[in-house]
């Protein structure tokens, strides 16, 4: 019986460790997409605490991968440090105050409906299945997207207001936001899609570790758990930021959004039959 837990404890280890390079390939191919896989993973893999400590730990492993990340481009000259900051502000001061406030206030039973209860996990984990179907149609859809979004360099009152509602979604569900930074940032400062990665990298280092940060009085951080699966994740972006430079990423986006699209989908369902 012990070596049947054993093995068993063995084989999700290593899934674990599939997982983390996975993040990481992900992250440097198309710079986002990391915590769309970690979460899921902490969750569902793991049997991780889905309301609080699995965004939390996605926020640390995202976060580092990002830093990576961003080393590594600014070498190439990839990062547009400006475009950083002035859109991260707004993102990080929404994202702590999420984490540290917003989160922790949320009841486990918000509501009934009739027999079915609205709980602080269907909450947080419906919020990120959907962000995922959302963010997989927008894929699918390509580059129009980027024509459709009303932002501009001039309007700061208006991108200071998408760098909130962007800091509270990452905040609530664990997820950097890269998906939504990129079109966003290549419309506001007109950059290229290789810098626009490498700058979404940077906002999404800093919303993640301000993220993991308002998370610290709240959750117990298991680190013998979560530096091994960083590393493997920290190992993964450097790989995906050499392939970047041999694969169009373009290429590998509508694969990856039909699979998160069916990820979103069943972990909305499942979570609907969980209740």
């Amino acid at each position: 019986m012990h070596v049947s837990i054993n093995v068993k404890a063995k084989i999700l280890e290593y899934y674990g460790y599939i997982a983390a390079l996975i993040v990481g390939l992900t992250l440097g191919l198309i710079g986002a997409g990391g915590s769309i896989l970690t979460v899921p993973v902490f969750v569902y893999l793991f049997g991780i605490d889905a309301t609080d400590t699995a965004p939390a730990y996605s926020l640390f492993v995202v976060g580092f991968s990002s830093l990576i990340g961003v080393i590594i481009k600014s070498r190439q000259k990839e990062v547009n440090f400006k475009m950083a900051l002035f859109f991260g502000i707004p993102t990080v001061i929404a994202i702590f105050f999420t984490r540290k406030y917003l989160v922790p206030a949320i009841p486990d039973q918000l509501f009934h409906i009739g027999t079915f209860v609205i709980t602080k996990r269907l909450l947080i984990m419906g919020v990120f299945a959907i962000v995922m179907i959302v963010v997989a149609l927008v894929m699918i859809k390509g580059s129009h997207i980027v024509n459709d979004i009303k932002l501009n360099q001039k309007n700061y009152i208006l991108n200071f207001i998408a760098g909130l509602g962007i800091g509270s979604l990452t905040g609530l569900v664990g997820a950097g936001g890269g998906f939504i930074i990129i079109p966003a940032i290549i419309k506001i400062g007109k950059l290229s899609m290789k810098i626009a990665i490498g700058t979404s990298l940077a906002i999404v280092t800093m919303n993640s570790f301000v993220g993991f940060i308002g998370s610290l009085g709240e959750i117990v951080v298991d680190w013998n758990f979560l530096l091994p699966y960083t590393f493997i994740a920290g190992v993964g972006i450097c790989i995906g930021i050499f392939l970047a430079q041999k694969i169009e990423g373009a290429q590998l986006k509508k694969g990856f959004a039909y699979f998160i699209l069916s990820m979103g989908i069943l972990i909305l369902i499942k979570e609907i039959i969980i209740q």
